[in-house]
């Protein structure tokens, strides 16, 4: 049977690097979790208990494609308590997680053979995605310099026209941020070109110095793609969420009833009742910066002393470049001799990303705990 070219695409090195612990782990050796964004906390009790009633009062069918109105109503208010925007819920569009999201996206704003633009390093699924839809993606070198972050400047050097821009802040694997002047700058520079801007807000709320703004706040022509997996802790749920401007949700929605039929019906009925539970979320946001502060004093201790920002989400990306020229050889020794697991940077920038590591600290203080001091045995 001949096999699409659509379909190749580069591995998830950061899904490689777990299965590869998990197997090390099968075997009897401690390993330290810092591979994937996986928070070590459960979904806020007052969803568990959402989805318990869920599974008893109603029969688990398909939604409305856009989903349940009672999420969508959720989400719009939520744009309200945290950014005092008075958001219409019917451009709320609830995905099965935030890939859909970026899946319909794509789809509905891009043509085959258009340009996107994706800052380096970023997620890498963005560059799949794109290329499995016969989309270019345009690699937008970002460095220390802009804080990781795209900038009018940088998108002055793409010479040949691009139809589309993503931006992340945070950002993973950087967890660095546009401050709201920068972001609004961003956006004008689209606009005045015709360029789709798409917003990536999935780590909002998880921040440690300042506020994200939302792309929102400036205009209302974004595509803002978020999930309940990071901030809500809900990974496994499989739901998150766009916001799109009111002349695309026809088109997103008949996408979406083709390909998708509907998000999943329990998690949609449970996460009506995340939005109850800051107070809870809190709690998970303390003890991830419990664990940047820890990260952030001991890393540089021991031999990782060029690092990102790490402003939001709940990464460290470091550079290595005096322990290395080869971030995947050096995540296979460290895991295989020390045993903490961290993804190489080439999954996030495959021109740069040799130099680099992400370190995830979503998992538990011991765990970093107990990173950092193999860590420092193997290095010192």
């Amino acid at each position: 049977m001949k096999v699409a070219n659509r379909g190749d695409v580069k591995p998830f090195y950061a899904m490689e690097v777990m299965k590869a612990a998990n197997k090390l782990e099968s075997e009897g050796r401690r390993i330290y979790h810092m591979e994937v964004g996986q928070p070590a906390t459960s979904a806020p009790q007052a969803v568990l208990d959402a989805a318990e009633k869920a599974l008893k009062d109603n029969p688990i069918g398909y939604t409305e494609a856009l989903g349940i109105p009672e999420l969508r109503s959720a989400i719009a208010k939520h744009y309200g308590d945290m950014y005092g925007l008075d958001l219409d819920p019917k451009r709320v569009v609830v995905t099965t997680g935030s890939s859909t999201g970026f899946l319909l996206t794509f789809l509905s704003l891009f043509n085959t053979g258009d340009r996107v633009v994706l800052a380096e390093p970023g997620y890498p699924a963005y560059r799949n995605i794109l290329g499995a839809l016969d989309i270019e993606a345009v690699g937008l070198p970002c460095g220390p310099n802009t804080n990781f972050q795209p900038s009018p400047d940088l998108m002055a050097t793409i010479k040949d026209p691009v139809q589309g821009l993503l931006v992340a802040s945070p950002s993973n694997p950087a967890g660095t941020m546009l401050t709201s002047a920068e972001l609004e700058k961003l956006i004008g520079y689209c606009e005045e070109r015709h360029i789709s801007f798409i917003s990536d807000e999935i780590y909002h709320g998880l921040t440690y110095e300042q506020d994200a703004a939302t792309a929102l706040q400036f205009t209302n022509d974004v595509v803002v793609i978020n999930s309940f997996s990071k901030y809500f802790s809900m990974t496994g749920w499989r739901l998150g969420w766009m916001i799109v401007p009111e002349q695309l949700v026809t088109t997103v929605e008949k996408l979406a009833q083709s390909m998708f039929i509907s998000a999943p019906s329990v998690s949609q009925h449970a996460a009506v009742a995340a939005f109850d539970c800051k107070g809870e979320v809190k709690g998970y946001i303390n003890a991830y910066a419990k664990n940047r502060e820890l990260l952030l004093r001991e890393l540089p201790k021991i031999g990782f002393d060029k690092l990102a920002a790490a402003d939001g989400a709940f990464y460290i990306y470091a550079n290595v470049n005096h322990l290395t020229d080869d971030s995947m050889e050096f995540c296979q020794k460290m895991l295989n001799e020390c045993g903490v697991a961290a993804t190489p940077g080439i999954d996030f920038d495959p021109h740069r990303g040799h130099e680099y590591i992400r370190l995830s600290f979503a998992g538990a203080y011991e765990e970093m705990e107990g990173a950092i001091n193999a860590l420092r045995q193997w290095l010192i």
